[in-house]
């Protein structure tokens, strides 16, 4: 079996519409799907699937951990709960104030963007940093996105913004009051000593959450042997996706389902 839970829409920051990623990821032979959409279940709104694929409703919400941005991705989730609903509406007016200040602080040192086109970018989805790089880039001010990052809104620089998110046992409270499970996005990610990443494990556990990403991506089996070991440790279930924006070479959809079974895979808990 295939699966990937974490993926992205054009309804946040990926390239394709739910529909195209939904046909990609049949072709792709995967049976399990879940679009993680930052901070928005807007992909869901009349989405058809195969009869052979399980489309299995997720989001992936901005948290902050102490001083780290974590992101938590929420799995099998009621669509119509109003706990879900309202968190998006938090996540949402966070994110906009959270524009507002990327655009104030790149004005600030001499990089002049217009809003208002960014967020037409957006297309009325999760605006991100993704939007405002597109945008550096149609103005001719960086060459292509990665250059945007680089000298504009990546760690450190002027459009690094990390502080309007909510804590992270919050979002973890929200998921879990719309009947989903929380799971620890990407941990091996946040850049954390080995000692500080089972701190987050810790507190993550203690604080609801019920998984961790075991695969995201390509990845080492010395990486996957690690952290399903501090999975076991924490008593937490195991998922795993691509994190797929974009198709390119470097990140297809569908992962082997059979490593996270193994580990105790997500789904066997719903």
């Amino acid at each position: 079996m295939k699966i990937d839970l974490h993926t992205h829409s054009n309804a946040s920051d990926g390239e394709l519409s739910p529909a195209a990623l939904v046909r990609l990821a049949s072709d792709a032979g995967v049976d399990m799907l879940s679009i993680t959409d930052h901070d928005t279940l807007a992909a869901y709104a009349d989405l058809r699937t195969p009869d052979a694929m399980r489309l299995i409703p997720g989001i992936e919400l901005s948290s902050h951990w102490l001083k780290h941005g974590v992101h938590i991705v929420g799995l099998n989730l009621d669509l119509a709960s109003p706990a879900i609903a309202a968190a998006i509406a938090r996540q949402q007016e966070a994110r906009l104030l959270r524009a507002e200040r990327i655009a104030d602080r790149l004005l600030a040192g001499g990089i002049g963007i217009d809003l208002s086109q960014v967020l037409e970018r957006a297309a009325g989805g999760s605006v991100g940093r993704p939007h405002f790089a597109a945008e550096l880039v149609e103005s001719g001010i960086a060459k292509d996105r990665r250059t945007a990052f680089r000298k504009y809104l990546g760690a450190g620089k002027a459009g690094d913004v990390k502080t309007l998110w909510p804590k992270m046992d919050e979002v973890i409270g929200w998921i879990r009051d719309a009947g989903g499970c929380a799971v620890l996005a990407h941990p091996a990610k946040y850049r954390l000593t080995w000692t500080r990443l089972r701190l987050l494990i810790t507190d993550f556990e203690r604080a609801g959450g019920g998984a961790l990403e075991l695969v995201c991506g390509p990845q080492t089996p010395e990486l996957t042997r690690r952290l399903a070991a501090l999975a076991v440790d924490h008593g937490l279930a195991v998922s795993g996706g691509s994190d797929f924006h974009a198709p390119n070479p470097w990140c297809r959809l569908g992962t082997d389902a059979a490593p996270l079974e193994a580990a105790g895979a997500v789904w066997e808990t719903w």
